[in-house]
């Protein structure tokens, strides 16, 4: 089998750009692919991101906030009904956040990868 050639990781994930040429757009909206590559004609239908994105970004998130929860805890004791005002917006905004680029760099590994 012959290595597929393919763009950096860092211009094709976390710029969420084709795989391949690293040029054109992988999203027609947010988190659904588009049929295919404007720049170099891949096909992406073989896409299949699953559940990995997700759980990535739950697991960031959830890591970041919760150190983020306990500092401040710790530090300056604010009322619970605090730790929620400002926690849950920061918890949607961060994993809403990354999951086009976790998406998109998942895709990128399975496209180098031929998964």
């Amino acid at each position: 089998m012959g290595q597929v050639r393919a763009a950096p990781l860092w211009q094709s994930g976390l710029r969420c750009r084709c795989p391949r040429c690293g040029q054109g757009k992988l999203y027609a909206a947010y988190l659904k692919f588009a049929p295919g590559c404007t720049a170099c004609g891949l096909d992406y239908g073989f896409a299949d991101a699953a559940d990995g994105p997700p759980i990535f970004a739950i697991l960031v998130a959830g890591a970041f906030i919760v150190a983020a929860a306990l500092f401040v805890e710790i530090n300056y004791r604010p009322p619970f009904w605090l730790h929620a005002v400002l926690g849950l917006p920061l918890t949607l905004s961060l994993c809403l956040g990354m999951l086009p680029p976790l998406k998109a760099t998942l895709f990128a590994l399975q496209y180098r990868k031929q998964a």
